[in-house]
């Protein structure tokens, strides 16, 4: 009980808004085992997500998130045996989502052992939800992630729409605007995929990502598209993202966390 009452009450401490940058492994997590896929779809298996989690902490990156992808579509809670494994086999915050609906959920979770409680279709659904967390553990302990897909509106401005259930149902909710109430009502940080770019590897949706920059006031993790050092330092760029989060080219070893933070500090962008 002194870890978690430790681990709240700085939680609960004023919002630290980051001068550094953050590189985020990500672990998509489905049946037990760590899976990536292309635009949301064709998931293939990428290995085990305690000895990724242990790799990826060795390798010092800044943070994990581990998602568990189909607990929502299966209406169960998130994989509590996982966080606990994660929690014990790593020393750096990890973000967990998937299937949290409660308070009793992120506490569940928190106790397991992660730092941060990610929502995305609950939040939709029950936009108290936010709130709720973010009275009882802080905003920083409270993750908005979003899947948004580019939309044709028929006018000059570009348009993306809130998708949920793990990026198979649209809303008809406009991205920007769901953040920005997102923020209002406690999210204290964003995480943003591009449904567009995932898994493809050709950069990150920098149009997407600087209009959220510019709308809310909280960090925001840009996610979906990276493949290669420069797409980094194009969403980490002033003005852009605050953390960028990957998953298929940390699991297949095609880039690396200590080498992509010495490209950026070559590139005179600060990471931690």
């Amino acid at each position: 009980m002194e870890s978690w009452s430790l681990r709240l009450y700085y939680q609960r401490l004023p919002k630290y808004m980051p001068v550094t940058k953050r590189i985020i492994p990500c672990l998509d997590i489905k049946n037990g085992q760590v899976v990536k896929g292309t635009n949301f779809v064709g998931l293939r298996p990428m290995g085990d997500p305690v000895t990724l989690a242990a790799k990826y902490a060795a390798q010092q990156a800044d943070e994990l998130v581990l998602l568990d992808i189909t607990a929502t579509l299966e209406g169960r809670t998130t994989f509590l045996p996982v966080v606990t494994a994660v929690a014990k086999a790593i020393n750096i915050p990890f973000t967990v989502g998937g299937g949290i609906n409660s308070l009793q959920d992120a506490y569940q979770l928190l106790g397991a052992g992660a730092d941060k409680t990610s929502v995305n279709s609950s939040a939709v659904r029950n936009p108290a939800l936010l709130s709720a967390l973010a009275k009882e553990f802080g905003s920083q302990c409270v993750v908005l992630a979003v899947d948004a897909k580019r939309v044709e509106n028929g006018g000059q401005n570009p348009a993306w729409e809130v998708y949920v259930s793990g990026g198979r149902i649209p809303t008809g909710i406009d991205v920007l605007a769901w953040l920005q109430e997102g923020v209002r009502l406690g999210a204290g940080e964003i995480l943003l995929t591009s449904i567009n770019q995932d898994g493809a590897r050709t950069g990150f949706d920098l149009e997407l990502m600087g209009r959220v920059a510019q709308v809310v006031s909280v960090p925001v993790i840009a996610s979906g598209g990276a493949g290669i050092p420069q797409h980094f330092a194009h969403v980490l760029a002033p003005g852009m993202a605050d953390a960028a989060l990957a998953a298929g080219i940390f699991h297949e070893d095609l880039l690396t966390v200590p080498y992509l933070k010495a490209y950026l500090k070559n590139h005179n962008i600060s990471v931690r």
